[in-house]
């Protein structure tokens, strides 16, 4: 026999539960009859009384049918999936060497943000978006042949580009990585430092992305992050969205400046593991 229909169920549901709850009605009727109680009100325990006297097939049928009546379930989106659909923008895949003006480093302040991050011989720092690698090349310096440096981007040419510039400067200790929209493949508890510039606004998936960085990280790694205000679709993402999506990643912030204004940047967030 096939299925019926919404419509049909509901018809055969109210005509057997008109059925069932007469019955009910009945056996209420006469425990007023006994008890002398009003016309208006069944007290609660006597209308228990009365559903407790139907017979057990009878409140079957009724269970049965009253989940005929019931809407289907409809599948709940999570808070996660529902908090990674911010906008964000596309993945800048243009000429590299934009990123290259002579007093960037300058107007970013990048030896003080370095200082802050804690960037220092023999650590280890991770570029996550690196780009052309122009903070790459900058940390390698700072940690020393004994340090390591990981330059990672989603975008094969700017991996190729970072391999060529590390081996004409004859940086041994850059290495450089593919990684994927949600996971950056770092080694595991690699870092001591990492840093995000301008590229947070492009992450397409931010939460179980940093969320699966925290694997990567060494104890009281520190990750800063420099954006611009904006909306996800002009290259730029507020700060409060930022530290939101950061706090149900795992992490919670410890310092946040503006001295990147300079360069046309609005803040400087860092966090760490939590």
């Amino acid at each position: 026999m096939s299925p019926l229909c919404p419509v049909h169920r509901g018809c055969v549901a109210m005509s057997g539960i008109a059925g069932v709850a007469g019955a009910s009605i009945e056996n209420a009727s006469r425990l007023q009859d006994l008890t002398g109680a009003g016309s208006d009100t069944i007290p609660l325990a006597r209308l228990r009384f009365s559903m407790a006297s139907l017979p057990a097939k009878s409140l079957a049928l009724l269970a049965v049918l009253f989940s005929l009546l019931a809407p289907p379930a409809q599948p709940a989106q999570t808070t996660q999936q529902s908090q990674q659909q911010r906008s964000t923008s596309t993945p800048y895949q243009g000429d590299l060497s934009i990123f290259e003006y002579a007093d960037r480093d300058q107007k970013l302040h990048i030896d003080r943000v370095m200082d802050l991050l804690e960037v220092a011989p023999g650590k280890s720092v991770a570029d996550i978006g690196a780009g052309s690698g122009w903070f790459t090349v900058r940390a390698a310096a700072r940690v020393s042949p004994s340090g390591q440096v990981y330059a990672e981007d989603i975008n094969p040419d700017a991996v190729d580009y970072i391999k060529i510039r590390a081996a004409k400067q004859n940086l041994a200790n850059v290495h450089t990585i593919l990684g994927e929209v949600d996971d950056t493949r770092l080694p595991p508890s690699s870092v001591d430092a990492v840093l995000i510039l301008k590229t947070y606004h492009e992450f397409a998936h931010p939460i179980p992305l940093m969320k699966r960085l925290r694997a990567s990280l060494k104890p009281a790694a520190k990750i800063g992050i420099i954006d611009r205000n904006g909306n996800g679709t002009d290259h730029g993402i507020m700060p409060g969205v930022v530290e939101r999506e950061m706090a149900q990643a795992g992490y919670h912030r410890i310092g946040k400046y503006d001295f990147t204004k300079d360069d046309g940047q609005d803040y400087f967030l860092i966090f760490t593991a939590n």
